[in-house]
């Protein structure tokens, strides 16, 4: 259960470390994930996981999928970086925690998993959400509607994500996928940041902090926290506290940014959260309820 909070609250601060990165969202995504390599390369190095022998020895599809996982986990962070700096960070945050529907939906369409009408409930719930915090945006500014446009496609690249993912863990350990998924990523967002971002690097000392506290705590620490609660507890009350998240991302950035939730954009969070937490109870994946 602490591995799961902490987890969640280090993940939360990752729109926090975006905002306040000096680069471009896309070259700030590239350092996330490749600052973060030799910290995940040691994981592996201790994992020493033998899932992979006892499911037989990786073949070349087993390989084009770990890539797969990395070109939609650049999609996802090119996005939603760039997401976090046009619209509120809650509504980013908000909008990527989307992807547990489209994991759903995506499996059912794929392969087949069923789901019920608890899910169906949460779906017409959180798309209401959805359609309360863009009506606010598009009320706003076009830069914050694009931005939640940007968020909702984030949702799709993650569900992509972990789809794929989900197919690897059948052979491969955590770490593993994350090691080679974040080289496949790394060498996606690299020539992407080198084309339409400049500069490469910070300038400074506070710079540098900023994209390691990003790839250390929130990137490798906090998803190597969530994935080690998600195998010790229950489904139903990991999707209750990996909720969590947004809601203290939210809370920082008022904080920080003076990004207050007040009126049809609070109302809009929370339906958009309970939407969630239905749906997640409703598929296949919150059987354990």
């Amino acid at each position: 259960m602490a591995a799961l909070f902490i987890g969640a609250a280090a993940i939360a601060l990752s729109p926090i470390f975006v905002r306040l990165s000096e680069l471009g969202p896309v070259t700030t995504g590239f350092h996330r994930v490749f600052l973060s390599l030799p910290v995940v390369f040691v994981w592996v190095m201790i994992d020493r996981s033998r899932r992979e022998t006892a499911a037989g020895p990786p073949t070349a599809k087993d390989y084009a999928l770990l890539m797969l996982s990395g070109v939609f986990f650049a999609g996802d962070l090119a996005l939603w970086h760039w997401s976090i700096n046009l619209t509120t960070v809650a509504n980013a945050t908000l909008f990527a925690n989307f992807a547990p529907i489209f994991v759903t939906l995506g499996a059912f369409l794929l392969f087949k998993e069923r789901f019920n009408r608890v899910f169906l409930g949460g779906l017409f719930c959180a798309v209401a959400g959805v359609a309360i915090l863009v009506g606010v945006s598009a009320g706003t500014s076009e830069k914050h509607l694009i931005g939640d446009i940007l968020g909702i496609a984030t949702a799709l690249f993650y569900a992509s994500y972990i789809l794929t993912v989900s197919r690897l863990r059948a052979k491969f350990s955590t770490a593993t996928v994350m090691w080679w998924s974040g080289i496949s990523t790394s060498v996606i967002l690299l020539p992407a940041a080198l084309i339409t971002e400049t500069p490469l690097w910070p300038a400074g000392v506070a710079g540098w902090t900023v994209l390691l506290g990003l790839a250390i705590v929130s990137h490798t620490g906090g998803q190597g926290l969530i994935a080690y609660a998600l195998a010790k507890l229950p489904a139903a009350f990991s999707s209750v506290g990996l909720l969590f998240q947004p809601v203290l991302a939210a809370l920082i950035a008022w904080a920080l940014f003076a990004e207050a939730i007040t009126g049809l954009r609070g109302l809009g969070g929370l339906v958009v959260l309970l939407g969630v937490y239905l749906a997640h109870r409703g598929s296949l994946g919150g059987k354990n309820r």
